[in-house]
């Protein structure tokens, strides 16, 4: 029997976060304005160091590692992108679509981590894709139900279908996919990762049904979420956007869960869903405001689950 959720994570700390041109290309959470970069790194990391006390103030083990300076690496608070740990002891480093990502990937990071005391058998790296414009972003493109073996993924420029199989056939999982959008002033467009629409949990599932537009699309992500024990908390559109799906359960030594949420998305959730929420684990709220707005991703991004 495979663990859904984890005691450890793995999160990296920005020296240079920021807003990135090249990720804002289809990342339409992403927001910029004429705050000094020197304000914007002072400002992530200060909610970085919050959001690592706030958790291990609940038992959670987090494995901390400062990011470097050179490269410039301004996206590099997100490290679920590249990399993922199975319970099987193997690694899988991803295909990122910028660039200016790609220098994320670091060796010595999984070096870190085994020093730790996690066992790793193999590394299986997929980024040599790149070279073919074809890319598969972690648990950012990839929504694991670790425990029933099935991987949801809503294809986009980030998420390509043919990799997505070709890794769900490699690491036993059954493949599930779909297409997700958002609302833009450019109307319906295609959310850039699967995780903002969608959480899988033991028991539960947060999921923005609203952004699947193909009805058998949407019916065949449910069946499946419904087959598999899950029930399911829906969100808006509207909620998404304040990345509300953006979200993760993890649990402490002692067994206890937990929901890492954003206080944007906490907010943006009703009394009722905020109850059903907390029906299942304790909500840790974690206010990460400038790391959503100029890197658009939430609390989910910010961790590398470690099995």
């Amino acid at each position: 029997m495979y663990n859904q959720i984890t005691d450890t994570i793995l999160m990296i700390e920005p020296v240079a976060f920021g807003f990135n041109a090249e990720t804002a290309v289809n990342n339409y959470f992403m927001q910029n304005d004429n705050m000094p970069e020197a304000e914007i790194q002072k400002a992530a990391l200060r909610e970085f160091r919050n959001m690592v006390n706030l958790l291990t103030g609940k038992g959670i083990r987090v494995i901390v590692i400062p990011d470097t300076a050179e490269p410039h690496k301004p996206d590099s608070v997100f490290p679920n992108n590249w990399i993922s740990f199975q319970k099987d002891n193997r690694v899988a480093m991803y295909p990122m679509f910028a660039p200016s990502r790609r220098a994320e990937r670091r060796i010595d990071i999984v070096e870190k981590v085994i020093g730790q005391g996690f066992n790793i058998s193999q590394m299986v790296d997929y980024s040599v894709y790149e070279k073919e414009n074809r890319f598969l972003e972690g648990t950012g493109s990839m929504i694991f139900d670790r425990t029933n073996r099935v991987a949801y993924a809503a294809l986009s420029a980030r998420t390509d279908e043919g990799l997505f199989q070709w890794f769900c056939n490699d690491f036993g999982y059954r493949p599930v996919t779909f297409h997700a959008t958002q609302l833009s002033d450019k109307g319906r467009l295609p959310v850039y990762h699967t995780n903002v629409m969608l959480s899988v949990a033991e028991n539960f599932a947060v999921v923005c049904l609203e952004s699947i537009e193909n009805e058998t699309e949407r019916s065949n992500l449910i069946n499946h979420l419904q087959e598999t024990g899950k029930e399911l908390v829906e969100i808006t559109l509207e909620q998404m956007e304040k990345f509300a799906g953006n979200v993760l359960q993890l649990k402490n030594a002692k067994g206890e869960r937990f929901l890492a949420i954003s206080e944007s998305g906490y907010n943006a959730l009703t009394y009722t869903q905020r109850q059903k929420l907390a029906s299942f684990n304790e909500l840790i709220v974690i206010p990460v405001p400038t790391i959503e707005k100029y890197g658009g991703g939430s609390v989910r991004c910010m961790i590398a689950e470690v099995f």
